[in-house]
């Protein structure tokens, strides 16, 4: 499978329908909607190539909330700003306090504000999340819950509006509320030095137990070996979740349907088993893909030769594979993009911020693609913002990257041997 792998087969028509239906937020009727549509386009495509559909219910601890706003002193109305995924209600009438200015919000500056931060709110700023020096949200979060502030909030940066979305923590229930506000609430948060900002902080969410779905298309191998391709369905209310993740379900939809439609040209099964995994609750600590592997047992996680996941691959022409310290993973995916003739970058450390995570930490080689990493100009800045809609992902951005995954998989199910699990000997990298 060389040049313009998928042929025909167009995944805009995907990213469309999927933007149409909102921002996709886990527990809305935007996110039952987008699973709803997803479930009859993977029944089709089954039927098409003899594969087999699954909808696998996922019980999880869930969240709705109602309010999210901030009163500064000294300003005449309040603000409004997005509660972030799990956030804790504050108290009937809200939380007030003073506000501590981190910065950006790193190590150093939670250590240097130690003193100021006991039971004030932490306020830090939302940086370009597709870079190595990168520090996670969920890491300013952690530190100023274990430092004692009594609430979270982070502001836009680099010329952005906000107001800025996102979840904190993985696992356990959040401390403290935490709220993304815009660039006019920091703004008026500015105090001459020495001077903390008196607010407000009003927060209202209740946590409730739903349930949501894997959507899981298979089509079997001769061995029984698989590789999975997978890409998480549900996103944030802010926009349209288009870059975040409409992109990488349409590239995931489509880059199946042509390795099965090559498969069925060539009238042979693949050599191991193609598995499309469709995941919800990513937004929330990687939730799905976290019960999905938990799931497997032993010999079900050997057999799982490889997973390609696909998260944010449009925003940006420039596509990076994030391979989880797997060397010999490196080496394929190299040769895969030379292959096909498409420009690949590669970046070793495990990082925890999409499914792959999850693949990878329990032995499985496991890779992420996304475009813009390192490029804080493209539109891949958008992500977690108001912005990000539709009219930021350029279709042939969109093409590329599904059909270099097509490439990749294809490659994968039909490769002789396909050994990848020698890992390096480095730590984990949690940015």
């Amino acid at each position: 499978m060389t040049g313009s792998a998928l042929g025909d087969i167009d995944p805009w028509p995907d990213f469309q329908a999927l933007c149409r239906l909102g921002g996709r937020l886990c527990g809305t009727p935007s996110e039952e909607a987008a699973r709803t549509v997803l479930a009859d386009r993977l029944r089709q495509l089954a039927s098409r190539y003899g594969g087999r559909f699954r909808a696998i219910r996922q019980p999880y601890d869930g969240w709705r909330a109602q309010n999210g706003r901030l009163h500064v002193a000294g300003t005449p109305r309040p603000f409004e700003g997005y509660p972030l995924l799990r956030s804790p209600a504050t108290p009937a009438g809200g939380l007030p306090g003073e506000v501590v200015d981190l910065g950006r919000g790193d190590e150093t500056d939670f250590a240097r504000c130690a003193a100021a931060l006991r039971g004030r709110i932490a306020l830090v700023r939302h940086e370009f999340m597709f870079s190595p020096d990168h520090v996670h949200r969920a890491r300013k979060y952690a530190w100023a819950a274990a430092g004692g502030a009594a609430a979270f909030l982070i502001a836009p940066t680099g010329g952005m509006s906000g107001p800025i979305g996102g979840g904190v923590g993985f696992g356990d229930p959040p401390p403290i509320p935490a709220l993304g506000i815009d660039a006019d609430a920091a703004s008026a948060l500015g105090r001459p030095e020495g001077a903390r900002p008196r607010i407000r902080l009003v927060v209202e969410a209740e946590a409730e137990a739903m349930e949501t779905e894997m959507l899981c298309l298979e089509f079997a191998g001769e061995t029984d070996d698989w590789i999975v391709l997978s890409a998480h369905l549900d996103g944030h209310g802010l926009a349209e979740s288009a870059i975040d993740n409409a992109s990488g379900v349409a590239a995931a939809l489509v880059a199946a349907e042509t390795v099965a439609a090559q498969a069925a040209a060539m009238r042979d099964r693949l050599r191991r088993g193609l598995r499309l995994c469709l995941f919800s609750i990513e937004e929330w600590g990687l939730l799905g893909s976290e019960a999905y592997v938990a799931g497997l047992d032993a010999a079900e996680r050997r057999a799982v030769a490889l997973n390609v996941n696909l998260d944010s691959v449009a925003g940006s022409p420039d596509l990076t594979a994030l391979y989880s310290g797997f060397p010999p993973l490196a080496g394929f995916l190299r040769s895969a993009a030379a292959s096909y003739g498409a420009p690949l970058a590669l970046h070793e450390p495990l990082v925890r911020n999409s499914d792959h995570y999850n693949f990878a930490a329990a032995g499985i080689p496991a890779c992420r693609l996304l475009a813009g990493f390192g490029k804080p100009e493209s539109n891949m800045r958008y992500v977690l913002t108001p912005g990000d809609t539709a009219d930021k992902v350029d279709p042939g951005d969109l093409e590329r990257a599904a059909g270099l995954t097509a490439h990749i998989v294809y490659r994968a199910c039909t490769a002789d041997g396909l050994d990848l699990r020698a890992v390096s000997n480095g730590e984990a990298s949690c940015n």
